[in-house]
């Protein structure tokens, strides 16, 4: 049986003091202003479709075929920049780690590359970057990390791929992965949850009017009239323009759900049980816990891709050591800067 477990999965989660909620731990995250010692990237363009590039932020150690490699996929309307993804790109790499932040197609700048949307089943994206970096780089192991939809499109490449995986593939980890699209969708239409859901429906029309701008030809912004939730904006862009029949159709299809049980690599699934709106059905978690290779760890509290704990200001104090390799310090239990999630994550990759 797949591990079930609740703030028993290496460092238990404890909130910090006066952010407890699932809707304060989410804002706290968001809002909160963090600093990093992340090294200057090497830029690469990876062609992941024919005339369709993305960008990637690469990290190298010094040896670069010996050290396992992550590959980081961020969620919906974030980027390379966002804060959870220079987080845990500042601890694996202190722990003698290669971090590739990878850009789903539009994101991180990149709307101007092709006249094509991103959206949550595109885990061939990915699958391309991990052979580029294979072939290119020669590295011997792989792990892949995903956040919220990264999530989801992380766990549907290591359930499509299954025993048939790369044999470079060592792990994955996921943060509130939204593997379950369709509850997810209509959660965040909630009235509790329309803060997120505006946001969200801001950024997206803000995308679609510039990919319009640049590739007038190809897009119409007349389908923006009368979006009101996330779940119409998808049936009437994203499904529209990303080949699926409807909104429906692009939900069932790009949905880990469908694939978690092929899961053939060990996996780690960590999830708030406060998170706001992301949903994972019942019928979804009996599929968690029948695959063996997945430990799927479940708390009280953290949010959404939060998990904003109390930070040990000693080890603020002594810094990241960032870059070199050589730093072991995110490994050692008395080391904690507060974000339990991108911890958790990198301590479990280290026994890969």
């Amino acid at each position: 049986m797949g591990t079930s477990q609740t703030e028993d999965g290496g460092r238990p989660f404890k909130p910090r003091r006066w952010l407890r909620g699932g809707h304060v731990q989410t804002l706290a995250s968001f809002l909160i202003t963090r600093h990093f010692r992340v090294p200057a990237p090497e830029e690469r363009l990876i062609e992941v479709a024919p005339g369709i590039q993305v960008l990637c932020h690469c990290h190298w150690q010094a040896d670069r075929a010996r050290a396992l490699t992550i590959i980081v996929v961020h969620g919906l309307e974030g980027s390379s920049e966002s804060q959870y993804m220079l987080g845990v790109t500042e601890k694996a790499l202190a722990a003698g780690m290669n971090v590739i932040r990878y850009n789903q197609r539009n994101c991180g700048g990149t709307d101007a590359l092709a006249p094509v949307l991103y959206h949550s089943g595109l885990s061939e994206d990915v699958a391309a970057v991990a052979r580029e970096v294979i072939s290119r780089d020669g590295v011997a192991r792989l792990a892949l990390v995903g956040f919220s939809m990264g999530g989801n499109i992380v766990l549907k490449l290591a359930g499509e791929w299954g025993s048939e995986a790369p044999p470079q593939l060592r792990a994955i980890a996921v943060c509130c992965p939204a593997l379950d699209l369709a509850p997810s969708a209509d959660a965040l239409h909630e009235p509790s949850n329309r803060i997120y859901e505006t946001y969200f429906l801001w950024a997206l029309r803000r995308r679609m009017l510039q990919k319009a701008r640049l590739f007038p030809e190809h897009f119409d912004v007349s389908r923006l009239r009368g979006i009101r939730s996330l779940r119409q904006f998808d049936d009437k862009v994203t499904a529209y323009y990303c080949g699926f029949t409807g909104v429906d159709d692009y939900y069932d299809r790009a949905s880990a759900a469908h694939v978690v049980e092929r899961i053939a690599v060990p996996a780690l699934v960590l999830y708030a049980a406060n998170d706001p709106f992301i949903r994972i059905t019942a019928e979804t978690r009996r599929k968690i816990a029948s695959n063996k290779n997945i430990s799927f760890v479940e708390t009280s509290d953290g949010g959404h891709c939060a998990f904003v704990g109390t930070p040990d200001r000693a080890s603020l104090r002594s810094g990241a050591g960032a870059g070199n390799g050589s730093g072991d310090r995110y490994g050692d239990d008395r080391y904690n800067d507060g974000f339990w999630a991108e911890q958790e994550i990198v301590n479990f990759l280290r026994r890969f």
